[in-house]
């Protein structure tokens, strides 16, 4: 079975305020990737990792969105993004395939979701990422470049990410370190990590900026009925 998490403990420092739950086009911004998972054939267990104090915000929030069969629970993240995965993860325990989402990119397609999922077979841990269009130069603090990769060999990489379940569990136990993404312990601790076809609009919303350019994008769409 497949199962997926969905990231939405953290702490919006950069923001100001709690950007998971800012109205975008009159439902909150976690609602959008939760409603893409909960709509997905795809998926077969459904976890919302956040926050304690919004613990029953997202439990109301599963109610009215994800479908029963799916056996949605809601459960509170750590201190540290590993720690909130590992605790969605916790919940899987039915689950041989875990795919993790950041509830922070909202524009979460079902072609991304299947891309994902075809692509992880291949070696256990997968990330949709995209090339990167400009040059990239390594940089020292004092400013020294101090080289120019190919940028043929660079890409951004986004969520989801893809993997077998006891993969990722091996790495998260592994090691102690955070990291920005699980993918990057599976590597570090030998794995072979892939790349997928992500999406250019599955931006991560972390500045005012990023959420009014998200709100344009949606300002043609009607207003979804009941919000």
């Amino acid at each position: 079975m497949v199962g997926a998490v969905l990231v939405a403990a953290g702490r919006s420092t950069r923001m100001g305020f709690d950007k998971l739950w800012a109205d975008l086009n009159g439902r909150p911004v976690l609602a959008w990737s939760l409603e893409t998972l909960a709509a997905s054939t795809a998926i077969d267990r459904l976890v919302v990792v956040t926050s304690a104090d919004r613990l029953d915000d997202a439990w109301r929030l599963v109610g009215r969105l994800v479908p029963a069969r799916l056996r949605a629970r809601t459960v509170v993240g750590g201190e540290r993004r590993r720690d909130s995965v590992a605790a969605g993860l916790a919940a899987l325990d039915d689950c041989s395939w875990v795919l993790v989402h950041d509830g922070a990119r909202p524009f979460l397609t079902e072609q991304v979701i299947v891309r994902g999922l075809d692509e992880v077979g291949k070696t256990g841990a997968c990330v949709a990422a995209l090339p990167a269009r400009d040059t990239i130069k390594r940089v020292a603090p004092d400013g020294t470049v101090l080289e120019t990769p190919p940028r043929e060999e660079l890409w951004t990489v986004q969520t989801p990410q893809v993997f077998r379940r006891d993969l990722v569990l091996s790495a998260l136990a592994a090691t102690d370190e955070d990291a920005t993404d699980e993918a990057g312990l599976v590597e570090r601790t030998g794995g072979t990590v892939r790349v997928f076809e992500g999406d250019v609009t599955c931006f991560k919303i972390t500045t005012p900026e990023d959420l009014d350019i998200a709100r344009s994008l949606l300002s043609r769409q009607p207003r979804p009925a009941g919000w």
